[in-house]
């Protein structure tokens, strides 16, 4: 879940002309109604109804993937806890990054009322999902565990000063573990991102991944990495998780098992509420649920281009909002790890490729499956589902054109997402990419962001061409504050 901006006016006109750029591209084809040559009715209710089918088939096989690799990370820590050791810890990290995989691929379901983001399919009365549970960040992890000060890591990132946990005093002095009077139970974790700002995450994927890997500081741990930062990611030391005295929090071998217990505690309720989120959000896309009815079976033309439309929008929102602003151009033009999607385990290259294919996956109406062992191949295709894709839609209707178009910019940006994980595999994870933002080494990055945009800007134009909506119902312009025309650009 990225932050919540109103946007400047300037702003909003910034963005909105880049859009309209994308789209004046491709705007001389829409008169085209596809009729001729055999192609079939653009409002072929039939038609539709396979795109939303497929999309919620996707949902299902995403969505259980997640929920298995969340149950697999669940066990791995369980592991870790019950028997602290480098061979453990490095276990459960696997599996964090494992889990990864199928969930970031799951994010293009946002935006759009759907389960994630609003359990009741409607969007008036506000978002009441288990996102912000799940996969929030920043996160507030100076209001969870110690945490080192430095120059990459000051008060204006590490404190919190509004929050609902029951922790007194100055934080990080103060936190969550060593306030031994807190019970760590799932009721705490209920209270996450209860602060305007947001800078109070305690629950979800990167409150695990904070506890599994600690802060990303230098190989020497240091955080004064402000221009001298490596490519390590956190190195907390299993003996955060032994419960005897030789327990360590921090620099010291503080000979207290009790901070040691609670830290694996908090674990363990992490994964557990996790677990439960997810359960909930996949259960609402399977056959029978009350939201996958209302979403697939739809009566009338118009509620099915409604539908199609909803799809679009995950699909334009995620791509240049959200994706393209508050993932990547934040961190990269500020140089500030703490807003990096992954900053913890050096993992936000794979969030990148992973939110990038979900949107393809959308698109074509394909699943491929998960990436089981970190190489970059999904291997796991158990719930893969080949599909009857937007894509195929537009071919169908004679649009394929447009069909081309859309997949023309997914190829770019694939490119250039393909380029930063290639980096990061080679020794340039992110976190080191954005200490410089107009460097080489930044270069997919700009690129990325900027095909983001352009792609949006496409897939804008399917709602455009087919009366659907307009520029504003695809991309959401209060999903951030970046120009993402000119990546370099502070938020």
């Amino acid at each position: 879940m990225g932050k919540t901006f109103t946007l400047r006016t300037s702003q909003r006109a910034g963005r909105a002309a880049g859009l309209a750029l994308a789209i004046l591209g491709t705007a001389a084809c829409g008169d085209d109604t596809g009729d001729e040559n055999g192609a079939s009715d653009p409002n072929d209710l039939g038609l539709l109804r396979q795109v939303l089918v497929t999309n919620a088939n996707i949902a299902v096989a995403s969505y259980s993937d997640s929920l298995t690799t969340a149950r697999e990370l669940e066990t791995a820590i369980d592991a870790l806890i019950d028997a602290p050791s480098a061979a453990s810890l490095q276990a459960a990290r696997e599996a964090w990054l494992v889990a990864q995989e199928p969930y970031g691929q799951t994010e293009v379901y946002r935006f759009r009322a759907s389960p994630i983001d609003d359990t009741n399919y409607d969007p008036t009365d506000g978002e009441d999902g288990p996102e912000g549970d799940i996969n929030a960040w920043p996160l507030g992890e100076g209001l969870i565990d110690y945490v080192v000060r430095g120059n990459d890591f000051g008060d204006d990132q590490i404190n919190v000063t509004d929050h609902e946990t029951g922790v007194s005093g100055p934080i990080p002095e103060n936190n969550i573990i060593n306030s031994t009077d807190i019970p760590i139970d799932a009721s705490l974790l209920q209270n996450s991102a209860t602060a305007k700002d947001e800078r109070d995450v305690i629950a979800g994927y990167h409150a695990i991944e904070f506890l599994l890997w600690g802060q990303d500081l230098n190989e020497d741990g240091s955080a004064d990495t402000e221009n001298s930062r490596d490519a390590t990611p956190g190195q907390r030391p299993f003996t955060d998780f032994l419960q005897t005295d030789d327990c360590t929090s921090g620099d010291a071998v503080n000979g207290e098992p009790t901070l040691c217990e609670r830290r694996g505690q908090y674990l363990r309720v992490a994964a557990q509420k996790l677990i439960a989120d997810l359960e909930s959000v996949r259960d609402a896309w399977t056959e029978g649920a009350s939201y996958r009815t209302a979403f697939t079976e739809v009566d009338n033309l118009e509620q099915g281009k409604r539908r199609l439309l909803e799809i679009l929008t995950g699909m334009g929102t995620l791509s240049e909002g959200e994706l393209a602003g508050e993932r990547m151009q934040i961190a990269l033009s500020a140089d500030s790890q703490e807003d990096e999607h992954s900053c913890f385990s050096d993992n936000t290259h794979r969030d990148i490729w992973t939110n990038a294919e979900g949107i393809e996956n959308a698109f074509y109406g394909d699943y491929g499956g998960y990436d089981a062992d970190l190489d970059g191949t999904d291997e796991v295709t158990t719930n893969a589902v080949q599909g009857y894709g937007i894509d195929d839609y537009l071919n169908d209707i004679g649009r394929s054109d447009l069909a081309s178009e859309v997949a023309a910019a997914l190829t770019t940006t694939q490119q250039h997402y393909r380029a930063i994980d290639e980096a990061a595999r080679n020794g340039m994870p992110v976190d080191m990419v954005i200490i410089d933002p107009t460097s080489v080494e930044a270069q997919p990055m700009r690129n990325a962001i900027v095909s983001l945009n352009a792609q949006s800007g496409r897939i804008a134009q399917i709602a455009l061409d087919l009366g659907l909506g307009d520029v504003n119902d695809v991309i959401d312009p209060d999903a951030s504050e970046c120009d993402t025309t000119d990546p370099t650009t502070e938020c």
